[in-house]
């Protein structure tokens, strides 16, 4: 399984992401964990102990490591450099080791003007995503920005979905368009959205609602958890603080679903 989780920022992309690859590694399965968003929390919820992860440098931020690859200061914006930097072994180098046969990786970003940029930076990720995704035997699981900028043609190619964590209101929805039309620009059209923070009956029937009209199949949803809350005040994984809280409960039984659904349309492809 290789997917990649979007949303607008706060709406609990982390929490299904890291909690996916957590459930999947306690399966026996060797699973990479991605952290892509310009604000990396995935270790935390993945588990990896805060003395560990303050001390990861995120590889876009490695400005050594930018260099040996492209072969040009990652701050320099002009001249020649590597559009195909090696990065078959950054994974293996460069990834921390989490619970349940989870590995973390922070690839970082790049944003520049909007529209991704030709840098060394840039182009050390894009490969990066471009070879994990295409050429990794693990499972793969990508906690991305709310958008899908760290995406292109070239990198979704061999990405089974991209899973959309939507909460009720507005904006949140607004994000779901604008993340949909990305990726059918880039070629990415398997799509699955998650509910999540759902109180009551209104906020299910908004969200389908919603959803119906882009659509954008909703896989689950997920109930408002206070102890997602309280294991964040707390720096813990929400799965070792809560395994049997609704909201993680959710995230399990969601997996399933996920595989048939994903079943379904190979056979059909």
């Amino acid at each position: 399984m290789k997917v990649a989780v979007a949303g607008k920022g706060g709406v609990g992309k982390t929490l299904v992401a890291g909690t996916l690859a957590r459930f999947l590694g306690q399966e026996k399965i060797q699973v990479l964990a991605v952290d892509a968003d310009p604000t990396p929390t995935l270790a935390t919820t993945l588990g990896i102990p805060p003395e560990v992860a303050e001390k990861i440098v995120p590889l876009t931020e490695n400005d050594e490591l930018v260099e040996e690859r492209t072969g040009m200061d990652k701050k320099t914006y002009g001249g020649m450099f590597k559009l195909n930097p090696r990065v078959s072994d950054l994974a293996e180098k460069y990834g921390v080791p989490g619970p349940d046969n989870t590995t973390l990786l922070i690839a970082g970003t790049v944003t520049i003007g909007g529209a991704g940029c030709m840098c060394p930076a840039g182009a050390l990720l894009k490969a990066l995503i471009r070879h994990l995704i295409v050429g990794g035997d693990e499972a793969f699981v990508m906690d991305l920005e709310a958008g899908i900028e760290n995406l292109g043609r070239g990198t979704s190619r061999g990405m089974d979905a991209l899973i959309i964590v939507v909460e009720p209101g507005q904006t949140s929805i607004n994000t779901v368009r604008r993340i949909k039309k990305l990726a059918h620009d880039i070629g990415v059209d398997t799509l699955f959205a998650v509910g999540n923070k759902v109180m009551d009956e209104n906020d299910q029937e908004a969200i389908e609602r919603s959803l119906k009209e882009m659509d954008v199949p909703l896989l689950t949803t997920i109930p408002f958890d206070k102890a997602i809350r309280h294991a964040n005040l707390k720096g813990q994984a929400p799965i070792d603080f809560a395994p049997n809280s609704p909201a993680i409960q959710s995230i399990k039984d969601m997996i399933p679903e996920l595989r048939r659904r994903l079943n379904t349309k190979a056979s059909q492809s």
